[in-house]
């Protein structure tokens, strides 16, 4: 594949700045990206962000209607580098784990599964009760990485654009892809 593409799904979980934020560090690299987001999203982003969808969607490289299963990036033969589901709301995390691709939000993370590539998916939710976990355990055993977005206290970030760019960095590492600025642990001080 020369292109390198990456699918973002944005669920409507609170934290959808992860989401809006992943698409502008992938655009600042060069990634090829296609968006998907579910129609809680686009509440979610009006009452956190207070920002039109418009400008959501003009980040994106391609952006596909959550019931347009037909899409492109609904299908293995279409490469990818894997997906992004930032924040991943647990009734999103809950649908990936059982197979309930209703929507294309989540056939896209289970097309992404069954082609073995690579799936992260950052979780919202807290506390968690066993539900969720068992939904977690049942994702990461089907290949996805689970990372919740937890903020590396290490990394000194005074301001929530830094601790942002910080998790998604992480993220992205997880698919080869070196995000500036993020903070790296040089071992600890004597």
């Amino acid at each position: 594949m020369s292109v390198r593409r990456l699918v973002v799904g944005i669920s409507g979980a609170s934290g959808v700045i992860l989401g809006v934020r992943l698409l502008e560090l992938l655009r600042a690299l060069d990634i090829e990206t296609h968006l998907v987001m579910s129609r809680a999203a686009i509440l979610t982003i009006g009452h956190e962000l207070g920002r039109p969808i418009a400008s959501v969607k003009a980040l994106a490289s391609v952006v596909h209607p959550p019931s347009d299963v037909g899409a492109a990036i609904a299908s293995g033969s279409f490469k990818t580098e894997g997906m992004i589901v930032a924040p991943c709301s647990m009734r999103t995390l809950a649908a990936i784990a059982t197979g309930v691709t209703d929507t294309l939000l989540t056939r896209a993370a289970d097309v992404v599964l069954k082609e073995r590539r690579r799936l992260v998916l950052l979780p919202r939710e807290t506390p968690l009760h066993l539900g969720h976990l068992r939904n977690m355990v049942a994702v990461t055993e089907m290949g996805a990485v689970v990372m919740p977005p937890v903020p590396a206290f290490y990394a000194g970030t005074s301001s929530l654009e830094a601790i942002v760019d910080q998790i998604l960095g992480r993220a992205l590492d997880l698919f080869g892809l070196d995000c500036p600025g993020v903070v790296r642990w040089q071992g600890g001080r004597p």
